[in-house]
């Protein structure tokens, strides 16, 4: 049995004790204390990026091309620095320690917003003309709630990659039965997270609609805060990982790829030749011939150090394998950044009235996804993989990319809605002379884009948890946090994505004072525009991923 303190190991393995150092620990019972910490956190995460676009183009006086920008500048790092958050755990200080600092600089970061949200705003009156040159106090306030904006996105970096797979890692996957509890561990997380969003999201939205920002925003910072006490009620129960006195996983993946670039640099045309300690699993692998044909003669090299064993270069080769799955996916994270940006925007324009006196806030449209998710989880858990099972012999069913691939072609099927949707919005306005009066109230009701969300919640059933599982899975086991920051980076880069291609339409569209596809006045816009291209991009997209996946080879040993 290691030595070390269970609390205190740097990275994730194959076996696992508790915090005295016996085995009985993890199973369920921790799996859904440590769902529960999700559940709180991100309806803290939610419940700030939910309304943001409220909150950049009302108070903050932002247009709503900037606040997208902004949006998706935003979004698309907080999803980025999982990697970061992720390196350290597995490489340092190890997933609990992560998730106990992350947690703290998250609520240092909420803390900070909310103070934001209630200083004095110093806006254009502190400015003062000197000649033609126009000179601008800064803002406090806006300074401030932008450092913490960022800090928040710091903290959850940490703490998203750590506390999935420290949930996973509860579970044995050696053994038959544990391995399908941690197959099931990712669809009750997505279950268990969406329906904490459908209790707490309309109750904050409207805090943030109608009463106080400041509240809207402490909110959250609390139940940041008993996430952590909740995490921390735990430490006893869960299970923690043994470190194998070896190698990093990242020292051993380089050396292989820096000695088959070199190799390859040398004899870029070397006949491949059997030699079992560098050859594995050649069948479907053409698309890394090169990486074969590099690593044949790795073994005899001068250069002993960087001598690979036959698991070496299985382990990098699984890496690589991913990349192209990873890029084949970006553009359905593209489509899934809009639900906070314009689909949002759109709701504001609609009747989104409920009675005489109530109206649901526009964000809360959002819900939709979170709703679709709880009601589609348990079909799939316990009906649709048992009947599937029977009938494919694979444990979990379907496999995970077939399971990915589905949602994919959801997702086609979601922006083409989201189009049609949208060209009877602006037609409706134009019927009712409403198209110069952006303030006004369209008579089209809010529940027309109840459908196209529906579609994206059910595409995250197959595709988001499909890649929770797929990137946990087939990494080496010590990177564990890592895979799972890899499928939080898709999100993050399909977010800098949607940025990037908001960008550039408008000033494309919005040359010589014609209005631009995304024109603070939504009724002189052309979302439908948008979303017919995101519609081809994603046809596109599934085409990549389809051709992809029928040439992969799964890790052995992994869920399938």
């Amino acid at each position: 049995m290691a030595t070390e303190t269970p609390l205190l190991l740097p990275y994730a393995v194959d076996s696992s004790v508790d915090y005295k150092g016996f085995s009985n620990s993890g199973g369920w019972k921790c799996a859904f204390l440590i769902i529960g910490v999700e559940v709180a956190e991100r309806s803290a995460y939610f419940g700030i990026s939910g309304n943001l676009i409220t909150y950049l183009t009302g108070p903050l006086g932002q247009s709503t091309v900037t606040a997208a920008e902004n949006l998706n500048l935003w979004s698309g790092t907080a999803w980025l620095l999982p990697l970061l958050g992720a390196f350290v755990a597995d490489s340092f200080l190890g997933r609990y320690r992560t998730i106990i600092v992350a947690a703290s600089i998250y609520i240092l970061g909420l803390s900070l917003l909310t103070l934001s949200a209630v200083l004095p705003s110093v806006r254009a009156h502190d400015c003062q003309s000197a000649d033609t040159i126009q000179l601008c106090s800064p803002d406090p306030s806006l300074i401030l709630f932008f450092f913490a904006l960022y800090l928040v996105a710091f903290g959850q970096g940490g703490f998203r990659p750590c506390v999935q797979a420290f949930g996973a890692d509860q579970f044995d996957g050696q053994d038959p039965e544990e391995r399908k509890s941690r197959s099931s561990f990712f669809n009750w997380w997505n279950f268990g997270m969406n329906a904490g969003l459908i209790v707490i999201l309309p109750f904050l939205n409207y805090i943030q609609d109608n009463l106080n920002w400041g509240f809207g925003f402490g909110i959250p910072c609390v139940i940041m805060a008993v996430s952590l006490v909740i995490f921390l009620l735990g430490t006893k129960t869960y299970r923690y990982s043994i470190r194998r006195e070896e190698e990093h996983p990242f020292l051993r993946i380089g050396r292989v790829l820096v000695k088959a670039i070199k190799n390859w640099r040398i004899s870029p045309a070397v006949s491949f030749k059997e030699d079992a300690s560098c050859i594995v699993s050649r069948q479907k692998s053409e698309q890394f011939e090169f990486l074969n044909k590099a690593l044949l003669e790795i073994n005899g090299s001068e250069d002993s150090w960087m001598a690979c064993t036959p698991r070496e270069v299985e382990e990098a080769k699984a890496v690589l394998r991913l990349v192209p799955i990873w890029t084949s996916c970006l553009i359905f994270a593209t489509v899934s950044s809009q639900v906070g940006t314009f689909f949002t925007k759109q709701a504001r324009t609609m009747n989104r009235s409920i009675s005489e006196r109530l109206e649901f806030p526009a964000a809360s449209i959002q819900l939709s996804i979170p709703l679709a998710i709880v009601v589609l989880v348990p079909i799939y858990d316990r009906v649709f993989v048992p009947v599937a099972r029977r009938l494919t012999g694979e444990h979990s069913g379907i496999t995970m990319l077939q399971r990915i691939g589905t949602g994919l072609f959801l997702s086609v099927l979601a922006m083409v809605v989201s189009a049609l949707v949208e060209m009877k919005r602006l037609k409706t306005a134009e019927e009712h002379g409403l198209v110069d009066m952006p303030n006004v109230t369209i008579p089209m009701s809010g529940w027309w884009l109840i459908p196209q969300l529906v579609l994206l919640g059910a595409a995250d059933v197959f595709t988001i948890i499909g890649l929770q599982e797929f990137f946990y899975d087939q990494v080496p086991s010590e990177l564990k946090s890592v895979g799972l920051a890899l499928f939080l980076s898709v999100v993050g880069v399909g977010h800098f994505l949607s940025g990037f291609l908001i960008s550039i339409i408008d000033k494309t569209t919005g040359k010589d004072g014609d209005d631009s596809w995304f024109a603070n006045n939504l009724n002189r816009a052309h979302l439908d525009y948008f979303y017919w291209i995101l519609a081809v991009l994603s046809v596109v997209q599934l085409v990549a991923f389809l051709y992809f996946s029928k040439s992969y080879i799964y890790k052995r040993g992994s869920i399938v």
